[in-house]
């Protein structure tokens, strides 16, 4: 069987390009390596993230992604465990910030929350620990380990997607894709490679200076039971999403924090939490790169991000039930890149951690481009 559009790779990213395509009447077969998602896709906060984002295409791809993970969680029976986000500040020099994105266009549908409606968003903020906070409406969290394989599921028995997993691609070349499990016919590929920039065409992403981002990862289990209610963040944040960080109004807050939080800020700590459907919650994260990071998580890293996390909620006891080092792509000056070695591929990878919140606008984007 031959078919329209090969995807390789089934991440988010993969997944989101074969939706587009099914979407416009499309044969479409998906090509892993893998017996399953493995990737920063399932290694995730599962946290759709809107406001924050870097202003431009980032956020108004984000936006449209979330619109969408909101059709297809309701399709393929993906639980939507919480929605919004409450970005604390415990600095007036935090507050700042927020009310300077609150002026810009994307803050348009948040706002400024005292700490008492903080608390009421979510509960289990500490109240020593925010003296203000900013809301955002938009964005919802699932549990990334199952709402992969779910959503994999659903576009192969809704929508007539082929899957061939745990077949390595060899090379892309339409109408001939050569894979270890023999040759498949398709008119375009699109090759969402995650963050191997070794396997397929090398060369090109070499010329974007493609590295690898390594962060780590928590799960916590509070003693007794807790309710976030909804995704937070913290001053760190602020400092570090572009949507916030890129404004003057942030740097008064980097320079404190350089000075007081100077660990945080040298390991790329920065906090997001958000809950399972089991009460736990999902801790991170920090950042550190290079070409090839270590496999070891420091033990020095995950008190930084539970530090943070301790001076933001009131949790009581608790315990730490997982640890995992995440990875994904970065390349300097971009959050993505879109590469067309020839006009019936193309090469898409997003550089920036934020694939689960943009994949699905990125999808229609490249599709649009490759089928007019």
């Amino acid at each position: 069987m031959s078919y329209d559009l090969a995807v390789v790779g089934a991440g988010i990213l993969g997944l989101a390009h074969a939706l587009a395509a099914t979407r416009r009447g499309l044969r479409v077969v998906v090509i892993e390596r893998d017996a399953q998602a493995n990737g920063a896709s399932i290694r995730n906060f599962g946290f759709v993230t809107v406001t924050g984002q870097e202003a431009g295409d980032c956020w108004a791809l984000a936006r449209r992604s979330r619109d969408v993970w909101a059709e297809v969680a309701a399709a393929a029976g993906i639980p939507v465990l919480h929605e919004g986000l409450v970005v604390t500040a415990r600095r007036p020099e935090a507050e700042a910030v927020i009310d300077a994105f609150l002026e810009t266009d994307m803050g348009t549908e948040c706002r400024r929350l005292t700490t008492g409606e903080a608390m009421a968003r979510a509960p289990a903020l500490d109240p020593a620990g925010v003296s203000a906070a900013l809301w955002s409406p938009h964005e919802l969290r699932v549990e990334s380990k199952t709402a992969l394989p779910a959503l994999a599921a659903w576009l192969e028995a809704a929508h007539g997607v082929a899957f061939r997993w745990e077949t390595a691609v060899n090379a892309v070349a339409p109408p001939v894709i050569e894979t270890s499990a023999g040759p498949i016919r398709a008119a375009a590929a699109v090759v969402c490679p995650g963050d191997d920039a070794a396997t397929l065409f090398q060369d090109r992403l070499a010329l974007y200076g493609v590295s690898r981002c390594k962060l780590q990862m928590l799960r916590v289990a509070p003693e007794r039971p807790v309710r976030l209610g909804a995704a937070v963040m913290s001053d760190l944040g602020l400092a570090r999403y572009l949507g916030y960080a890129a404004l003057p109004a942030a740097e008064p807050l980097k320079r404190r924090l350089d000075l007081e939080q100077a660990a945080h800020r040298a390991n790329g700590v920065h906090l997001i939490v958000v809950q399972s459907a089991d009460g736990s919650l999902v801790v991170g994260d920090s950042h550190h790169y290079g070409a090839t990071p270590d496999p070891f998580g420091s033990t020095a890293v995950d008190d930084l991000i539970l530090a943070e996390m301790e001076a933001v909620l009131a949790l009581g006891a608790y315990g730490v039930e997982e640890r995992w080092i995440g990875t994904y792509a970065t390349a300097p000056g971009r959050w993505r890149l879109t590469d067309a070695p020839d006009a019936a591929t193309r090469l898409v990878v997003v550089t920036a951690g934020c694939g689960a919140s943009t994949a699905f606008g990125i999808g229609e984007e490249t599709i649009q481009d490759l089928f007019g």
